[in-house]
């Protein structure tokens, strides 16, 4: 498997947390969808997204009528995407993704965990060079699947010839360019192919080794981090435990 599946898989559980707030982030992600395109997953495609997302994480699909219904309320709250980085214990990169409706409250709590593990949140965009953004998508193998004719047709969306098949599940993910979302996302739908998951990632492209202590002290802090309902992804350079 890649680099970037072993990284993914490895650290799944520090990054996402627990369930129910694993629902509340994707419910913001949803309201964020409908607002841009509709309330119609058939006419939206990043609303079909975010609940290919939904399911995957086994969100019921009450919860998810709900958050799209909520969406569509005049008095619901606006969110935008805010990004927080610097660096943590031990010289340790972190990179914290936010939806936020209220940027004050949302950067004063992000700076209050920094500051109580000795951290230094730094200006955004100061860490992106440690972290390759991609597009990220999983989807069922079709029988008689040509994995590279596949690449080969979305080579124009800068996905990687690196992908990474599950045998178990029977799925498979592929990489691309970020700003090739959408139109990898049609692609995928309308060669038939069933997306079980959509989103983006940030994968460390120089990873730190740190001791035990120090790795217990980083994972306090992104659980710390994980608490706040605006953090929606948590990511740091550490190197995985094997």
């Amino acid at each position: 498997m890649g680099r970037a599946f072993e990284y993914r898989k490895a650290t799944k559980l520090k990054r996402w947390g627990h369930m129910a707030k694993t629902f509340t982030k994707i419910g913001k992600q949803i309201a964020i969808a409908v607002k841009a395109g509709g309330p119609e997953p058939d006419m939206n495609p990043a609303l079909r997204a975010c609940i290919a997302n939904a399911k995957r994480e086994n969100m019921p699909k009450d919860n998810i009528e709900r958050a799209i219904k909520n969406a569509m309320g005049k008095d619901h709250a606006d969110y935008k995407e805010v990004n927080y980085e610097g660096y943590g214990p031990h010289g340790v990169a972190i990179f914290v993704e936010t939806l936020t409706d209220n940027t004050t409250r949302t950067v004063g709590d992000v700076r209050s965990v920094f500051n109580k593990f000795s951290g230094n949140l730094g200006t955004q965009g100061s860490l992106s060079f440690l972290f390759d953004h991609k597009a990220v998508f999983t989807f069922k193998k079709k029988d008689g699947l040509d994995m590279d004719e596949l690449i080969l047709d979305l080579i124009d969306f800068g996905v990687e010839d690196d992908f990474d098949e599950d045998e178990e599940t029977g799925e498979v993910t592929i990489y691309g360019d970020p700003s090739s979302f959408s139109a990898i996302q049609k692609h995928l739908e309308a060669d038939g192919f069933e997306v079980t998951g959509a989103e983006f990632t940030r994968i460390p492209n120089d990873l730190k080794d740190v001791t035990p202590e120090q790795r217990e002290a980083i994972d306090k802090m992104v659980e710390k981090l994980e608490d706040f309902d605006d953090v929606q992804t948590v990511y740091t350079n550490m190197k995985p435990e094997e």
